[in-house]
C-alpha cells in the first residue's frame, strides 16, 4: 500500500488527466461531446485499475469505454495507462456505482461490463449483478443491452444466473471455464490483475452474458441453488 503522501500525488495528477472525471463532473447525457463523437459508449463498473477497459479499447476503436470505480488510486493507474498508450477511446470516472444515473443519462450506455468485483459473501444486495444494481443499470442503458460478467467467484457466478432466472432475463452465453474455449475468444483474454492471480491458484474463470430487458427486478424475490431451481443452460459464446 503506497504512503499517504504518494496517494495525494496520485489523486492530483488523476484530477490533472484529461481522461478522468469524478462526481464533482457534470457528464450525464454529454458523454458523446467528451469523445467527440457518437460511437456506442460501453461501462465497465468496478473497472479497478481498468485493465479490461484499456483491453477492450484497444480491440474495438470505434467504440468508446468508460470505467467506473469509487478507488481513485486504482483508476489513477488505468488512466495513465492510457494516455501513455495513446487510447483515444477510454475515460474513468470515479463515482460510487450506487450514483451512475446521476452521470448518464437514459439510454446513453449500450453495453455494460463487470469483471472480477467483490462477491460480498455476507450481502446478497450489495453484489453488483443483484436485482438493486440490475435496476440501476436499466436506467441508464439502452433497451435490452447486453451486461457481460467475467469472474472468479462461484458465488457471484451463481446469483448472475439466478438473477437471470428471478428477472426472465435471456442468457447469451453461460460459460463456467472460459479458459477450457478453443478458440478463445479475443475478448475473453483480455486478463485483469486479480485474473492473474486466480488463475495461478487453479481457480476457473466464469463468464455470463446477459440481454438486460427493461421490466425492474422485484428485490422481494429470492431463489436459491438450493431448492433446485432450474438456472439456463450452459452456452458458449459465438
Amino acid at each position: 500500500m503506497g504512503s499517504p503522501k504518494n496517494k495525494l500525488a496520485k489523486f492530483a495528477e488523476f484530477d490533472a488527466f484529461e481522461n478522468t472525471f469524478d462526481y464533482s463532473h457534470d457528464t450525464k447525457g454529454k458523454w458523446s461531446e467528451i469523445f467527440g463523437n457518437n460511437h456506442p459508449i460501453v461501462v465497465e463498473f468496478a473497472c479497478g485499475k481498468g485493465e479490461y477497459s484499456i483491453g477492450l479499447a484497444k480491440l474495438n476503436p470505434h467504440i468508446n469505454y468508460i470505467g467506473v470505480d469509487i478507488k481513485g488510486n486504482r483508476l489513477w493507474k488505468g488512466a495513465k495507462v492510457a494516455l501513455e498508450a495513446g487510447l483515444h477511446n477510454v475515460r474513468f470516472l470515479r463515482i460510487q456505482i450506487d450514483n451512475a444515473t446521476q452521470y448518464f443519462a437514459p439510454g446513453e450506455v449500450h453495453e455494460a461490463w463487470i469483471t472480477f468485483p467483490d462477491p460480498q459473501p455476507q450481502k446478497r444486495y450489495k453484489r453488483l449483478c443483484s436485482g438493486k444494481f440490475l435496476n440501476i443499470y436499466r436506467e441508464i442503458m439502452s433497451p435490452n443491452c447486453l451486461l457481460n460478467i467475467k469472474t472468479d467467484s462461484d458465488l457471484f457466478y451463481e446469483t448472475a444466473l439466478e438473477q437471470a432466472v428471478l428477472d426472465g432475463l435471456k442468457v447469451e452465453a453461460n460459460i463456467n471455464d472460459v479458459y477450457a474455449l478453443d478458440p478463445l475468444p479475443e475478448f475473453l483474454n483480455i486478463q485483469t490483475f486479480y485474473e492473474h492471480i486466480w488463475l495461478k491458484e487453479g481457480k476457473k474463470i466464469k463468464y455470463v452474458r446477459l440481454v438486460l430487458g427493461a421490466e425492474k427486478s422485484d428485490e422481494s424475490k429470492r431463489i436459491s441453488l438450493e431448492e433446485g431451481t432450474p438456472l439456463p443452460p450452459l452456452t458458449e459464446t459465438a
